[in-house]
């Protein structure tokens, strides 16, 4: 079965564009798929998202994927909802057959209910319309106004990214796990297993992980999680491989029709790979 890697990042830092990127990181330089190919092993898809708020960068990224080879097959971009051409500017990436979803980085900004916000609303529809995915960049905080989103936009595809980031290095599993699973009961929203061990402490082993994995299969299904790498942010903890390993380890108790969901069938559905 075809193995995906739903979620990962390149840039180049000469692009300017990336303020949370700084040099005191280890990850401050340019990471290109040349860097991540040796990584993937099995797997032989990927869906390319941003990681700074511009249509520059959007623009940057879908020129990756036209020369991946068939590498890259999807791009989650970035349009600032709030302006009024917003509609417009979604319509016209949504031209190109590469551009999947739109990603606002709504764990940075300061209103927990900015998304909500009537300016937004047009552009919320456009993406529904499109069958375009809105994914999710958001903290535990942010679960019930995706319950809100959806019920406002009951045709939008909502993906959950890095499970809502659980604070698993101080064992935040409540009331993130409550919050978590009236999403997935109340709405069709899907969640990426992803950037789980940045929010583990430096030295996580895998079993600090699994009630959080666990607790994901029980609420959403195989189905309706899908697996991604969060590189090359995921080399700040532990790094693609020992994330990847872990993850398998974690899944080997399922069915294999349900590993080869979570592996790749959910977001190749999903993001319409």
């Amino acid at each position: 079965m075809t193995r995906v890697d739903a979620h990962h990042h390149v840039w180049r830092l000469e692009r300017g564009d990336y303020a949370w990127l700084t040099p005191g990181l280890p990850i401050h330089r340019d990471f290109g798929l040349h860097d991540l190919s040796p990584l993937l092993r099995d797997i032989t898809v990927t869906v390319l998202v941003q990681a700074a708020p511009t249509e520059a960068e959007t623009r940057f990224l879908l020129q990756v994927a036209q020369g991946s080879g068939g590498l890259v097959r999807g791009v989650v971009g970035w349009v600032d909802l709030a302006a009024a051409d917003a509609p417009a500017r979604i319509a016209l990436l949504a031209g190109n057959a590469l551009f999947k979803g739109l990603r606002p980085m709504l764990q940075d900004i300061e209103d927990r209910d900015w998304i909500l916000r009537p300016e937004m609303q047009p552009a919320l529809a456009q993406i529904a319309a499109r069958g375009l995915v809105f994914d999710a960049l958001i903290q535990p905080r942010h679960l019930p106004v995706v319950r809100a989103l959806a019920d406002r936009h009951p045709t939008l595809r909502i993906v959950i990214d890095h499970a809502a980031k659980p604070d698993i290095a101080a064992g935040g599993f409540q009331p993130w796990a409550a919050e978590l699973a009236k999403v997935a009961r109340e709405t069709q929203a899907v969640c990426k297993l992803s950037g789980l061990v940045t929010e583990a402490a430096p030295d996580w082993r895998t079993a600090d992980l699994e009630p959080y994995v666990e607790h994901m299969l029980d609420v959403f299904g195989p189905q309706r999680l899908m697996w991604g790498s969060d590189w090359p942010v995921v080399e700040l903890a532990g790094g693609y491989a020992r994330w990847r390993d872990a993850t398998l380890k974690l899944l080997r108790h399922l069915p294999e029709t349900a590993r080869d969901a979570v592996l790749g069938n959910t977001a190749a559905t999903v993001y319409r790979l």
